[in-house]
Parts: C-alpha cells; sequence; structure tokens
C-alpha cells in the first residue's frame, strides 16, 4: 500500500448482555468491570482512511459532510494516538458511512471506532491481531473493543494493579457459546439524544446511590451469563441480559441530575416483551443509553417476536443474528 492508497474497514455494532456502565480511567477508557456483547450483523459501518501527508490537517468526512464539533474532536484525538504508536505523522483522511443512527442509544460508535481502528492501523502500519486491535479500538470508544470480535465477545476490564493497565484491557471472542440467538431492534427514536453516553455515565458513577449495588450485581452477572452461553441456556441468558440492562437504567435515572431515557414509547415496548412472555414466547428486553429496545430471543422466534412488537409498537423493526468481526476490503489485506 502506498501513502495515498486509501484502507477500507467494515464493522458491525454490538449490544451487550452485561453492560459497560462506568470507567476507572477517563483517557485510557478503562472500564470498572468485564462486559459481555453480541456482535450484530446488521447496521455496518465502512470506513476508509488514507495519509495524505500533504494537507495541512486532518480531513474528517461522516455520511457525506466534513464532521464537525465533538465527534471530529473524539477522530482526530483517535489519529493522534494512531500517529504516535506508528511514528507516521502525515494527516489522514477519513470517509465514514454509517448504516445506524448515530448517537441514538444504538451502539454506532462500537462499529465506528472498530472500522476506523482497523482501517487506520492499516493504513499507518499498526500491529492488526485482534488483541492489539481491540485495545487500540478501545481508546476510541470503549464498546468499539467487543465489535473488532465477530459473535459474543467479552471486554476484561484488567487488572487495576497491572504494570500497564492500557495493554491488560481487551476483548476476546466468546467460543463456547452453544445458543443461537437473534435480536429484534425496536427503533423508536433515530435521532441523537440530549445527554451523551459519556457524560450519563460520568454523572451516574459520581452521584448515583444505586450504582455501587449495580456494579457488584453486574459483575455477578457476567459469571452468569458466561455459564448460561456455554449451557445453552436462553431463559437465563434473556433474565440476565433484561435484569442488567433494566437495572443500569435505574442507576443513571437516580443520578443528580437524573438522566432517563426511556420514554413512554420505550415503557410500551418493555410492556410488551412481558406480554410475549406471558404468552409462552421466550423474549426479553434489553437497552442501552437511549429510548430503543431492543429484543432477545431464539433466532426460530425473531419473525414473530418481530411481528408482534411491529404491530403494537408502530415503530421500525430490525431483526438481526450474530454478524461478523472488523475487516478489511483493501484487496491487498
Amino acid at each position: 500500500m502506498t501513502d495515498c492508497e486509501p484502507a477500507v474497514a467494515v464493522a458491525h455494532p454490538n449490544i451487550a448482555l452485561v453492560k459497560y456502565w462506568g470507567k476507572r480511567d477517563e483517557r485510557l477508557i478503562l472500564p470498572l468491570a468485564d462486559s459481555l456483547s453480541l456482535t450484530l450483523d446488521a447496521f455496518p459501518t465502512t470506513t476508509a482512511v488514507r495519509q495524505a501527508p500533504d494537507a495541512p490537517e486532518d480531513r474528517v468526512i461522516m455520511d457525506g459532510v466534513p464532521a464537525r464539533g465533538e465527534m471530529r474532536r473524539r477522530i482526530t484525538d483517535f489519529l493522534d494516538l494512531v500517529r504516535e504508536r506508528s511514528g507516521i505523522r502525515a494527516p489522514a483522511v477519513v470517509d465514514t458511512r454509517n448504516t445506524v443512527p448515530v448517537g441514538a442509544g444504538l451502539a454506532s460508535s462500537a462499529g465506528g471506532f472498530a472500522a476506523l481502528a482497523l482501517a487506520a492501523a492499516r493504513a499507518y502500519g499498526l500491529p492488526r491481531d485482534p488483541v492489539s486491535l481491540s485495545r487500540l479500538a478501545r481508546r476510541g470508544s470503549g464498546s468499539a473493543s467487543r465489535s473488532v470480535h465477530g459473535g459474543f465477545a467479552v471486554w476484561h476490564a484488567g487488572d487495576p494493579g497491572a504494570a500497564d493497565p492500557d495493554h491488560a484491557s481487551y476483548a476476546e471472542a466468546v467460543t463456547d457459546a452453544r445458543v443461537d440467538l437473534a435480536l429484534v431492534a425496536v427503533i423508536l427514536e433515530a435521532g441523537p439524544k440530549s445527554v451523551s453516553s459519556r457524560e450519563a455515565m460520568r454523572r451516574t458513577v459520581a452521584t448515583s446511590p444505586l450504582f455501587p449495588g449495580w456494579l457488584r450485581k453486574s459483575r455477578e452477572d457476567l459469571g452468569r451469563m458466561r455459564a448460561a452461553l456455554r449451557e445453552g441456556d436462553i431463559t437465563t441468558v434473556g433474565e440476565t441480559a433484561e435484569r442488567n440492562a433494566l437495572g443500569m437504567h435505574a442507576t443513571m435515572e437516580t443520578a443528580s441530575p437524573p438522566v432517563r431515557y426511556r420514554t413512554a414509547a420505550s415503557d410500551a415496548a418493555l410492556t410488551q416483551v412481558r406480554r410475549l412472555r406471558a404468552d409462552g414466547l421466550g423474549a426479553w428486553a434489553t437497552m442501552d443509553a437511549g429510548p430503543n429496545v431492543k429484543v432477545i430471543c431464539d433466532a426460530a422466534d425473531a419473525k414473530t417476536v418481530a411481528a408482534r412488537m411491529g404491530e403494537v409498537t408502530g415503530a421500525r423493526v430490525v431483526v438481526a443474528g450474530g454478524g461478523p468481526g472488523a475487516r478489511l476490503r483493501t484487496e491487498d489485506a
């Protein structure tokens, strides 16, 4: 690859079944606890990165228009890290195309920064093994560390006492899962949320009286989730994921000032999920930092779940399964 040839990468968002909520280190993006997710086969982000030695500064295009504000800053800060590690000072041209609404609680940053990490690592000659790439993606967005991998992935918080905490925190694939999950995304709102995930997370950790208890329970949930995946116990997977997610929302709603992402439409969708269970259908809800509801179910039941959720909510419904990890589209990759 020459300096002017772009590296093109594709990555997908992941939905955490055991949530990442709370950092112990803001700069390195080190979490307070392990988390576990499913990378989806929907909503890919495609990102091209090329060196531009003659350019005065980085150029960042998102969905056909120049990026501005906080998102541009996050991307250029990430490129600064790539340049620091590679020893190559050239500015970059970044062109990223999303198929998922940005900032709506649909994990757009996970797929976005996983794709950016892989394309930038290729363009600047950094290691691209899964562990190195996961560590790098984490510095853009914590959840992006998991989107490097396909299917289920666990993000290790790492030992706080490690000689190099940055080196100790990364995601790896979960290879012993014996469940065939689908995730039905009920898109109630596609616009950006009023409080960013980063701000909501900081506020929750600092002020919510419920957060310490949720964190302890979440660590227990991780062990329970790993065992349920290994044993093919979809009921425990769903119950654990739903409890973990609703508990996370309770922590932020008791922060000062409160952060409430749930809306009346969210609550109606959650009620419908409970009705599905009452009717004998295995369905459990999860929510990230936004109003949209995702329904976990067996892949064989996904069409039925999607139809019934769509009928009640009137919302756009997307059925997703387990998807691939981040991958290059460059011919000589």
